[in-house]
């Protein structure tokens, strides 16, 4: 699946929010939005005010952004959503949430979605025991996913990972076992715990339903 690969600090100055998509780096001085607090460009300091479109623009580009979705596959959540007969917000909640490599980045496998989709696409993923390479595979409740046997002796899984995932706060749908190094899905993720903001939604909402 392709995915944008331009540079992510600029699309973060662009909507105005730190939407941390560079791991521990989002969180350091060294970060694009904490050095320039404003959009990339010439002449872009001064706030401009945005239409009721311009608002719904920015609301869909920053939760795209947040899950690195490309407009179609973005789409897609939004409009199944719409027309599930769940609550739309719910809907998309649990579809952008859902996604396997959100769950590895939530787990603590990942420092970014980014790196969580790399993980999942090299094959180091395993769901229920069977080896899942999909970013997009959408979890449920009681599934238990957990590293190859093979993966956790290469440098990125026994050196690198256990720096971050010992600190790891996971959302409480997931459980976290630091020692098996397991992440079982116990529930539905909520608006609260996924971050995202209502009025965000409802602006998507009302976008892609015009």
């Amino acid at each position: 699946m392709a995915r944008y690969r331009g540079p992510r600090e600029k699309i973060e100055r662009r909507i105005g929010e730190h939407l941390f998509l560079k791991g521990e780096r989002s969180y350091s001085p060294k970060a694009g939005m904490t050095k320039r607090p404003y959009p990339p460009g010439v002449h872009t300091r001064r706030a401009m005010k945005k239409s009721e479109f311009g608002q719904q623009l920015i609301s869909k580009q920053k939760v795209r952004a947040i899950y690195r979705l490309l407009e179609k596959q973005f789409k897609a959540y939004i409009k199944k959503a719409i027309i599930s007969k769940t609550d739309s917000y719910t809907g998309v909640v649990e579809g952008l949430e859902c996604r396997l490599d959100n769950v590895v980045f939530r787990g603590g496998f990942a420092q970014s979605r980014d790196q969580a989709r790399q993980v999942v696409g090299h094959g180091h993923i395993l769901v229920n025991s069977k080896r899942v390479n999909i970013p997009s595979y959408q979890v449920r409740r009681n599934d238990l996913i957990s590293l190859r046997e093979g993966s956790k002796k290469s440098v990125y899984f026994s050196n690198l990972m256990p720096q971050w995932f010992a600190k790891v706060d996971a959302p409480d749908w997931l459980e976290v076992n630091k020692d098996k190094i397991e992440i079982k899905v116990k529930g539905a993720p909520t608006l609260e715990a996924s971050g995202l903001k209502i009025d965000d939604l409802q602006a998507i909402i009302e976008y892609y339903s015009r």
